[in-house]
């Protein structure tokens, strides 16, 4: 299962391997494109593409009674997202702020600029962007959109710069836009519920491959195949083991594998990625 279908790269790189897929995304727009891409393994019977959130696979009528062999997630926005002005993605000059990954659901990025508390606006910058000035551009953000609302990527670039000053560049606007992303879509909140429900997916034996690109993300991910990993998750002071006494299975990645050099250069989105696996025990 990709249960981050996206634009299909993943999907179709799985399919030539031999395997037979089933992808799953909560963007319409990601269903189609892929779909069309893979067409000739969904006339095979080898593809099949649903809309539905991986944090939801549990309650998938689609997916009851189903297990699988391998389940991969590649967490955060999309390459064909991210490149289509009009989802809101990026700080080019001129982009809407939507930032929903279900286009049809949600408030948009603009919405919760203009009508978020200070103090909510300074903790997604604080929590999810690791911003030390989050109260301070929260406040400006506030002051901004007294005198006119906040609709474009220049609104919020302009934001930022008035609290950072001109010299700011892509490295804060990233930082920031993708906290007010992971807000705009419950990503990590979504990445909690979703780890369980991808891990009882999984046949005997096998593998949950997650990669992640925030570091809230990667600490979610780290925290929760070490405790399916541990044979006793009891409190350290605790006399007797009441828990299940026993591993759910092996955590294959002690360390994140990153991106080699070469991967970097070849495609530079890479260079925050952290690629963790645990497999199920048999």
């Amino acid at each position: 299962m990709d249960c981050t279908l996206g634009g299909g790269g993943h999907s179709e790189a799985l399919l030539a391997a031999g395997k037979k897929v089933t992808g799953i995304d909560r963007d319409e727009t990601a269903i189609e494109t892929a779909t069309k891409r893979l067409a000739p393994y969904v006339a095979s019977g080898r593809f099949v593409a649903l809309r539905g959130s991986f944090a939801e696979v549990g309650l998938m009528p689609e997916l009851a009674g189903a297990s699988f062999g391998g389940i991969l997630a590649d967490l955060g926005v999309s390459s064909h997202q991210f490149d289509d002005e009009a989802r809101g993605f990026s700080f080019r000059p001129g982009a809407h702020l939507d930032m929903r990954m279900d286009s049809s659901f949600g408030e948009t990025a603009a919405e919760l600029l203009n009508t978020l508390e200070e103090a909510e606006l300074a903790r997604i910058f604080r929590e999810y962007g690791d911003e030390p000035r989050a109260y301070r551009l929260a406040r400006e953000t506030v002051r901004r959109r007294e005198h006119r609302p906040f609709k474009t990527s220049d609104d919020f670039v302009g934001a930022i710069r008035g609290v950072f000053g001109a010299r700011s560049g892509p490295s804060e606007f990233a930082r920031l836009f993708q906290a007010l992303r992971i807000r705009v879509n419950d990503e990590l909140q979504s990445l909690q519920r979703a780890l369980p429900a991808l891990r009882d997916k999984l046949v005997p034996g096998g593998t949950l491959a997650v990669i992640s690109y925030h570091s809230g993300e990667d600490r979610i991910v780290k925290h929760a195949i070490r405790e399916w990993g541990s044979d006793c998750v009891c409190p350290p002071k605790q006399p007797h083991c009441t828990c299940r006494g026993k591993a759910l299975g092996d955590v294959i990645t002690r360390k994140a594998i990153t991106a080699a050099p070469e991967e970097i250069v070849r495609n530079p989105r890479a260079r925050s990625a952290r690629l963790r696996v645990w497999r199920s025990a048999t």
